[in-house]
């Protein structure tokens, strides 16, 4: 506003020389320029050693904004809960109920093929409340973002923010989709969990679910689960280092797996992957041995 005020008579500033001044940033942008560090020098030989660096599994941050890449933290494919363009009004209820979420991606054909999102808000103003409507999904659609796996996370924070779009679908090179994450994916990079008055408390570690079968959290600690299933997990010296079950079912993996995988152990135990994001594994179903299976097995429920 000052600078429209003052003398205009004298030579035109650099900003009115280049045309219209940029548009201010974002939330986001604005925390991204606080925290970056002075500009230096970046030849060649500094960006290959960058590049070479894997993205690393850090604590919550605001350097993860620039630090972290979008298949960093997206969903992977396999574990994307979406509904077809051509799903009736009850399955796509019992789709929301399901799931909890309060948008779903929406394809027609396979996942490859994406329509939009639907949100829960709009479903319920629609065909709720006793409303009687026809129910038409595509009517309700609204428009996805689209991020290739590269990009950095502030930059799609920013563009999530812009865009007013909670979701965004990751894109490999031939268009298909590789992933899926959320802004609320983005922002625990930052500031750690949130949970919301639906998240279950955690207080558990492990229950039993049934003879032999336990309900177990991954950071529930190992050599104390080790000790109450009277069962030994550790079985090489690259176990020592492990101190949580959701640690030893990725060292057997090899690396995070998704909801639904069944990761087996030496042991004949098995491990029922229930909850996962890409960087950690949040609950488990143990299967102990069979000969374990009876009265005989420790309860723990702490």
């Amino acid at each position: 506003m000052g600078s429209s005020s003052d003398g205009s008579a004298g030579a035109p500033s650099a900003s009115t020389d280049e045309g219209e001044e940029p548009p201010q940033r974002g939330f986001f942008g604005r925390i991204l320029d606080a925290f970056s560090p002075p500009e230096q020098d970046t030849g060649d030989e500094a960006a290959a050693i960058a590049d070479a660096q894997p993205a690393p599994m850090t604590l919550p941050g605001i350097g993860n904004l620039r630090k972290l890449r979008v298949d960093d933290v997206a969903i992977p494919k396999a574990g994307i809960a979406a509904v077809p363009l051509d799903i009736g009004r009850e399955d796509l209820v019992a789709m929301f109920r399901k799931h909890g979420f309060s948008r779903l991606p929406v394809y027609k054909g396979d996942m490859d093929h994406p329509q939009g999102l639907v949100l829960l808000k709009d479903f319920a103003l629609q065909q709720g409340f006793g409303a009687k409507v026809i129910f038409d999904l595509s009517a309700l659609l609204r428009p996805v973002l689209y991020a290739p796996p590269s990009m950095p996370i502030g930059v799609l924070l920013q563009k999530m923010q812009r865009d007013r779009v909670h979701m965004a679908l990751v894109i490999d090179e031939y268009g298909g989709v590789d992933g899926l994450v959320t802004i609320e994916d983005l922002i625990e990079t930052v500031i750690g969990e949130i949970d919301d008055e639906h998240d279950e408390a955690e207080a558990a570690l492990w229950k039993l679910e049934s003879p032999g079968v336990f309900l177990v959290q991954g950071t529930a600690p190992l050599d104390e689960f080790e000790a109450a299933i009277g069962v030994r997990l550790r079985m090489d010296d690259d176990d020592e280092d492990i101190d949580t079950i959701g640690g030893l079912v990725f060292l057997r993996n090899g690396s995070v797996p998704v909801r639904g995988d069944v990761v087996g152990h030496e042991s004949g135990a098995t491990f029922e992957v229930l909850e996962a994001d890409p960087r950690r594994i949040r609950r488990l179903r143990v299967r102990l041995p069979g000969p374990l299976v009876g009265d005989t097995v420790v309860t723990a429920d702490i």
